[in-house]
C-alpha cells in the first residue's frame, strides 16, 4: 500500500464502532499512518451558524487534542466516550500516528463513501450492529450499503453472537 496511507474508521461511539476502532488499530494501523475517524451525525435544525456552512462538506479536520476536548467537542454536537479516546490517544503515542475525526451531518451510507472519496480514504474499517434479518430489510444496513457502494477497501468488524 502506498507510504501515506490514511486508515478510516466509522465511529458512533457505540459498543460496535469501539470494536472496529480497536480492531482497526491493532490489526491495520502501523506507524507513520493517518487515523482518520468518520462520524455521521444525524442532520437536524442546527442553529449553530458553522454547522450550517459545513452541511454540505462536513467539518474541518479535528485533531486528536482537539477531540480530546469536551468544550470544543460540545461545539460540533459529539461527546466522544473515555474509552473510545483511550484507544486513540494510546495508539497516537504507541505508533506514532495522527488521529483526526471528520464530522459529517446526514445519511450515514451516502456520507462514508462519500468521506472514502473527499478525504480520500485508504481504506474503511466499519463495525456491524448486528441486526436481524427483518430489521436489516427494513433499515438498510450502513456496513452492506458501503462494502457494494464504496470506492476503497471496506472492512466490516462483526460483533460475536453470544
Amino acid at each position: 500500500m502506498e507510504c501515506d496511507r490514511r486508515v478510516g474508521v466509522a465511529v458512533d461511539f457505540s459498543p460496535c464502532s469501539k470494536k472496529a476502532l480497536k480492531w482497526a488499530v491493532d490489526n491495520v494501523v502501523r506507524d507513520g499512518d493517518h487515523l482518520i475517524l468518520v462520524n455521521v451525525r444525524p442532520e437536524g435544525n442546527y442553529e449553530d451558524g458553522e454547522i450550517q456552512l459545513w452541511a454540505a462538506t462536513g467539518s474541518p479536520l479535528i485533531p486528536l487534542n482537539e477531540l480530546s476536548d469536551p468544550i470544543i467537542m460540545k461545539k460540533y454536537g459529539v461527546k466522544p466516550d473515555p474509552e473510545t479516546l483511550d484507544i486513540v490517544n494510546t495508539a497516537a503515542k504507541q505508533k506514532q500516528i495522527m488521529v483526526i475525526l471528520k464530522i459529517y451531518w446526514g445519511d450515514p451510507r451516502e456520507k462514508l463513501c462519500e468521506a472514502i472519496d473527499n478525504i480520500p480514504l485508504s481504506c474503511l474499517i466499519i463495525g456491524n450492529r448486528g441486526l436481524g434479518k427483518i430489521k436489516r430489510a427494513i433499515l438498510g444496513s450502513v456496513s452492506n450499503y458501503v462494502v457494494n457502494n464504496g470506492s476503497c477497501p471496506v472492512t466490516v468488524v462483526k460483533i460475536a453472537e453470544h
